[in-house]
């Protein structure tokens, strides 16, 4: 290998988002729709590359946060960038979810212990650096729609725990008083975070980027965690709750249904009207997430509140997020396979020439 190489690899990983692991939210929530719909084989296809996703993200994260010790901790007082690393906590519930779907408990198992590590420490870690560290001077104008990933962890945790539930019996109710521990938390920060950002997008101007989606996306997983608990076996703690989850699952589904024309516009203003560009980045996947966890999330409250229109709907809109997912997912080989043959021309040109 050229000595080139190395050294591009090395800066591409100091570089690497911590929202990165959103492509395996995105790519898991779907496999979970389309296992719901009956599509098993396309299902299995997209677990396999949100599960080889999750893994490899996983080292070059662990990677970048050895070698690059710096730049990872820098992100933490990012706010344009902090709350990515909650992504990490969201793909290993949806992976749970899937896994789970096939047995696997004892590696939902797993993917639960390391979700929920994340999430106590990061919910401590990302606000403290962001938010109450005043000598990084944080500011309002940082906050943007990657912080409902926060939520969207909380949730993540609880439809995590509710899923555990129905599987380990013995340890039943420890996971019921977390899931509805984790709900709670990310109803409450559902509020908080929605009033910082409209407070933002009221003083500063708005850009509608793609992580503005997320609104949506935390709303939907708060149905979702919701509709998980609603199912479970219940212990004490969950019948006590129960009339305040199934009339705030109702109202969060009602409040994402009326999100998504309003991102639609807001999507067609920015790339229409205004022509911003519509190329591959990462952030796109924060826009699938929302899409698939939507239908998702709108199956199971159709199934547990016996609606079964609402239960159309989300079998309907699946299919729109998976079409979205498979744009997306090309555009992003696409950028590799660019990224990879830019770097080889790079070394073909600054290889030394040989005489024979």
């Amino acid at each position: 290998m050229v000595e080139g190489t190395p050294g591009r690899i090395r800066a591409a990983v100091s570089g690497l988002s911590p929202g990165y692991f959103a492509l395996v939210m995105a790519t898991g929530i779907v496999s979970s729709g389309l296992r719901l719909d009956g599509a098993t084989w396309l299902a299995d296809i997209l677990l396999v590359i949100a599960g080889a996703a999750f893994v490899v993200l996983l080292v070059l994260n662990v990677w970048r946060l050895v070698a690059f010790t710096s730049r990872a901790s820098a992100d933490f007082f990012d706010p344009q960038r902090a709350f990515g690393y909650f992504t990490s906590v969201a793909a290993a519930g949806v992976l749970a979810g899937g896994v789970s779907a096939h047995g696997l408990i004892t590696v939902a198992l797993v993917l639960f212990i390391l979700g929920f590590t994340a999430w106590l420490l990061l919910g401590y870690a990302v606000p403290w650096a962001t938010m109450l560290d005043r000598s990084h001077h944080p500011t309002v104008r940082g906050a943007n729609g990657s912080w409902f990933l926060w939520v969207v962890s909380s949730q993540s945790v609880a439809t995590m725990a509710a899923i555990l539930e129905r599987h380990l019996h013995a340890a039943e109710h420890l996971f019921a008083m977390l899931a509805v521990v984790a709900w709670s938390v990310g109803v409450f920060l559902y509020g908080a975070e929605s009033m910082l950002i409209a407070l933002r997008e009221m003083l500063y101007d708005a850009d509608f980027a793609p992580s503005y989606w997320v609104c949506m996306g935390a709303a939907s997983i708060t149905v979702l965690a919701g509709a998980e608990i609603l199912a479970s076996p219940g212990s004490t703690v969950v019948t006590n709750v129960e009339p305040i989850l199934d009339a705030a699952t109702v109202m969060f589904w009602s409040f994402a249904s009326w999100l998504l024309p309003m991102l639609i516009l807001a999507f067609c203003w920015r790339h229409f009207v205004r022509r911003v560009s519509l190329a591959y980045d990462v952030s796109l996947w924060s826009m699938v997430f929302p899409l698939g966890m939507y239908a998702v999330a709108s199956v199971h409250l159709g199934q547990v509140e016996r609606l079964p229109w609402v239960e159309h709907i989300g079998r309907g809109e699946l299919w729109l997020s998976f079409a979205i997912w498979c744009v997306v997912f090309i555009g992003f080989v696409r950028h590799v396979c660019r990224m990879l043959n830019r770097h080889a021309a790079q070394d073909a040109r600054s290889a030394p020439e040989h005489i024979t």
